[in-house]
């Protein structure tokens, strides 16, 4: 948690440098505009005025590393030693999750506070899996800080000592269906982050259109809101596609231990709700009059339910799936 914090505070740095950059471009921006008007009143200066105008364009494309109306991703050092300490982060904390195993001597996700510690590995894992096919270190901040919290939380709130598994538990069906669970709530978590991005700059360019200032300064180096909105779809679908898995495997697994495959056991229910708001996330997407901010709000609304599911439905719900530990 301490070295997660630590690659946090560099990640901050790295945003409010963006944010100097910004400020920077902006008043370079403002200068080339002075300059443009300034030759557009000399004699004959049409071709200077469109030089000057340019200029300007040039200006603030070098300036925003935008080209092609795409960002482009600046790497401070800042961010550098945040990725790489999140890098460390990781190796602990997978280490941390290894040795609860080791020590318990099954796989480490029998309750609440093991769920969470090998959730959260599994978010980090994927955030810096995808580097490798789109860099998302923008995303950094946001990350390790949500790790950072769930941590802590889990700490305080969901910590329980090692105890042999339940019966019920004491199945292979725990490996599959727990596995493809954290493995969905890690994509979901990108895919949220990038929403919660794309909000932001949604209203960011709609107010640079309406002629008012853009607001947060970092966000300019940011990709924008269509791109974002983009990426968010393509991982939510990856972790659609393993949440519709987790809800298959429970169901087999509860025919096992409990001869039905379903029955309307809060936790059943509640993973169900999950399920059909990100499809309803998903169609809606896909048809145009849902893109944009209000399929962005769905997102956010879907990933608020999986949050719920694991916090209020565990401890407050009981059925079947009370496995807390608490």
């Amino acid at each position: 948690m301490i070295v997660y914090a630590i690659a946090f505070v560099f990640y901050v740095v790295d945003l409010a440098n963006r944010s100097g950059d910004a400020a920077v471009a902006r008043r370079e921006a403002d200068s080339a505009a002075v300059e443009s008007s300034a030759r557009a009143v000399e004699p004959g200066a049409r071709a200077a005025a469109g030089g000057g105008t340019a200029t300007l364009v040039r200006t603030a494309a070098r300036s925003t590393g935008r080209t092609g109306g795409e960002a482009r991703q600046p790497r401070s050092r800042a961010l550098r030693i945040g990725f790489s300490l999140t890098v460390l982060a990781f190796a602990l904390h997978l280490a941390a999750t290894v040795l609860r195993g080791i020590g318990a001597e099954r796989v480490p996700w029998a309750n609440m506070y093991e769920f969470a510690l090998t959730a959260t590995c599994a978010i980090v894992l994927i955030f810096l899996l995808v580097q490798f096919f789109v860099d998302l270190r923008f995303l950094g901040a946001l990350i390790t800080g949500l790790t950072v919290l769930f941590l802590g939380l889990t700490k305080i709130n969901f910590y329980v000592e090692i105890v042999p598994l339940q019966p019920a538990l004491d199945s292979y069906w725990l490996v599959i269906h727990i596995l493809v669970a954290v493995l969905a709530v890690g994509f979901l978590t990108l895919s949220f982050g990038l929403s919660v991005l794309q909000l932001m700059q949604t209203r960011r360019e709609a107010r640079i259109a309406a002629g008012e200032p853009g607001g947060l300064g970092f966000l300019v180096s940011f990709p924008r809101a269509v791109r974002l909105e983009d990426l968010a779809y393509r991982l939510a679908i990856i972790g659609f596609v393993f949440w519709t898995f987790t809800l298959i495997a429970g169901s087999i697994w509860a025919e096992r231990a409990w001869s039905r495959y379903w029955g309307w056991d809060t936790k059943e229910v509640w993973t169900f709700v999950i399920w059909v708001l990100y499809a309803g996330f998903i169609h809606a997407r896909a048809t145009r009059g849902w893109r944009g901010a209000r399929s962005a709000w769905l997102n956010v609304i879907a990933y608020s339910a999986v949050i719920f599911n694991f916090t209020i439905v565990n401890v407050f719900f009981k059925g079947l799936h009370a496995y807390s530990g608490l």
